[in-house]
């Protein structure tokens, strides 16, 4: 099943309705940082987001180190950014 990637306007407007992320340099995903109080609040907010992403079987890139999370939102299968990112990202700002 081939997944279409998101259109230049769409990437656009997602940006613009969702703060703190940016576009990575090639262009084919978004990426946001957070910080959280400590590692508990950081490790509490990833288990949402899991659970999200499973429910959804769509699952994000990410790294975690103590109080900081680093995300990478992406679909493969698109080669690029799909509505399955945007969704993610929507959901993730109403997480914080």
């Amino acid at each position: 099943m081939t997944i279409p990637r998101l259109t230049d306007a769409e990437v656009t407007a997602l940006l613009a309705e969702c703060p703190g992320w940016t576009l990575r340099e090639d262009g084919k995903a978004i990426v946001r940082s957070f910080r959280f109080g400590d590692f508990n609040a950081a490790f509490g907010f990833m288990t949402r987001v899991a659970l999200y992403a499973d429910k959804h079987d769509h699952h994000p890139e990410w790294f975690n180190v103590y109080n900081r999370v680093e995300m990478t939102l992406t679909t493969h299968d698109a080669d690029g950014l799909s509505a399955r990112d945007a969704a993610m990202a929507r959901a993730i700002g109403g997480m914080l």
